[in-house]
């Protein structure tokens, strides 16, 4: 089974997670804000992915520092889970929609971080009205992700009127193409120069 157990504690924030890889999706998240909660639910849920984590943080100075930190733990767990990646498809994309709001994520598990983000036109109100979260946020998420997992994320949402759809949209998105690019597919490292 590909399973691993992070966890990392700062002045700032105190975060563990347990994943299993190959999993059905149960989740119990407690991240110490309820909308990134539920953002992460959805994440594992479409990554299929049994998870447990919990996480506080100093939000009374914001959320960035909790949102970063969870990134980075979940970054470590997964890279943890596959190991010396040998076996996986390495490359995964998806295009999911939440009623007005589209996201496409294409993701390359290449051992070099980096993102690139567009979020689409940006709502008036840069925080969403509802909830609080920052949108600035989801790309601090995603970088966070990105160098812990060493991954390349190619991350957009070309349309959506409303914040919470499109966030919710690219948090689903991101769970399904990871699930492709972490599913196993052969036996050995997917690269011509026998590592990533």
């Amino acid at each position: 089974m590909r399973k691993a157990s992070v966890t990392r504690k700062t002045k700032e924030t105190d975060i563990a997670v347990l994943i299993e890889l190959d999993g059905r999706g149960k989740c119990s998240i407690d991240a110490g804000t309820p909308f990134f909660s539920h953002m992460l639910e959805l994440f594992f849920f479409n990554l299929c992915a049994d998870v447990r984590l919990k996480g506080r943080g100093d939000i009374g100075t914001g959320l960035h520092h909790l949102i970063e930190d969870t990134g980075i733990v979940i970054g470590e767990a997964l890279s943890d889970a596959i190991k010396d990646r040998k076996g996986i498809a390495r490359y995964g994309f998806f295009r999911l929609p939440m009623d007005e709001a589209v996201a496409d994520v294409v993701v390359d598990i290449s051992g070099r971080p980096f993102v690139q983000f567009e979020p689409g036109q940006v709502p008036a109100k840069k925080k969403d009205p509802d909830t609080g979260f920052d949108l600035d946020l989801v790309e601090d998420f995603l970088w966070a992700v990105a160098r812990s997992l060493g991954a390349t994320l190619h991350c957009s949402i070309p349309r959506g009127r409303n914040a919470h759809h499109k966030i919710e949209a690219l948090f689903k998105c991101l769970g399904r193409a990871l699930r492709l690019a972490l599913s196993p597919s052969g036996t050995g490292i997917p690269s011509t120069k026998g590592r990533l």
